[in-house]
């Protein structure tokens, strides 16, 4: 049995039992992984996939319970590797961190400033997608670690922790009439065509049961993933926007102006999130610091263990 082996059955279980897409992702060849796979299901003597012809169908039962041990030793493979890196090269080494734009462009700048500071030999990968995408990604080890607010904390292979809450802003051409509006009200808000984030982005979801629990529907025009994109329409008079607090800064958005809106939305919590199963180096744990001076590494490594609550905020 070979650690290749078991990549290439958890890659094609992974794939969908698309054995060429598989082999692409592993930058190998269709017929290495057809023949490796079918070396395993010899050496154990047992069928993992179900077949028809050269096409797989299905996963047999003992072929699941052989696909759930060959991740955890892939798993246990990949932190001996983390864990020798650590402590044989402590200066040197990856950080993936995979988030949202409005984490990236506002949240993390100054963050990834004082871990440069910190570790100049650290080599950083940042890549940005939906919530859904950052938590896909941590689990399935594209990314170290995941930074976002939404979905995160629904998935049981990833411990998250909170960070830091915000709330919401709304935002406005500097002479628009809902200026006049005090205290602003979502009836009002409603009035207007609103321009805010996709629907699985930033907080959108707590934007939406605000106006759902006042049987309230908006003339949502816009949607964007980006807050810079809406505070441009925004700024063109095409609507009302409405964006996370971090992203407005009055001297950069001086076009602009922006309302409070804690009364309005329920307050967000950005959450940082990693695999149970895998070995922290020391460098994660000091990048998690930085973002959250909570989150220490003693705090985290005793709610891995099961010995800390979530720290809250």
């Amino acid at each position: 049995m070979k650690l290749q082996q078991l990549r290439y059955l958890v890659e094609v279980e992974r794939r969908g039992l698309n054995v060429s897409a598989a082999a692409e992702a592993l930058f190998t060849s269709q017929p290495g992984v057809s023949k490796q796979i079918g070396l395993l299901e010899d050496e154990l003597g047992l069928t993992i996939f179900e077949r028809s012809g050269k096409r797989l169908t299905a996963i047999t039962a003992p072929g699941r319970i052989v696909l759930a041990m060959a991740q955890r030793m892939l798993v246990e493979a990949q932190n001996m590797k983390r864990v020798g890196e650590d402590y044989a090269a402590e200066s040197s080494g990856t950080l993936s961190i995979a988030t949202t734009h409005t984490q990236a462009r506002y949240t993390l700048p100054p963050v990834i400033r004082r871990f440069v500071q910190r570790h100049p030999a650290i080599r950083l990968h940042i890549q940005q997608g939906s919530p859904l995408q950052v938590a896909e990604w941590v689990m399935d080890g594209s990314a170290d670690l995941g930074i976002a607010t939404e979905a995160l904390d629904r998935h049981e292979e990833l411990l998250t922790l909170p960070c830091f809450q915000w709330a919401h802003l709304v935002v406005t051409p500097a002479d628009h009439p809902l200026l006049a509006s005090h205290p602003l009200s979502l009836t009002a808000l409603a009035e207007y065509p609103l321009i805010t984030y996709d629907a699985t982005f930033t907080g959108r979801s707590r934007i939406d049961r605000a106006f759902e629990r006042q049987n309230l529907r908006p003339q949502v025009m816009l949607t964007a993933i980006d807050s810079d994109v809406i505070k441009t329409y925004v700024a063109l008079g095409l609507g009302v926007g409405i964006i996370a607090e971090m992203a407005f800064d009055p001297a950069r958005d001086e076009a602009l102006a922006a309302m409070p809106a804690r009364h309005l939305f329920e307050g967000n919590t950005t959450r940082v999130g990693f695999r149970r199963d895998v070995w922290l180096r020391g460098y994660e744990y000091d990048f998690m610091e930085l973002l959250a001076p909570q989150l220490t590494r003693g705090m985290v490594e005793a709610t891995l263990k099961g010995e800390g609550a979530d720290p809250g905020l």
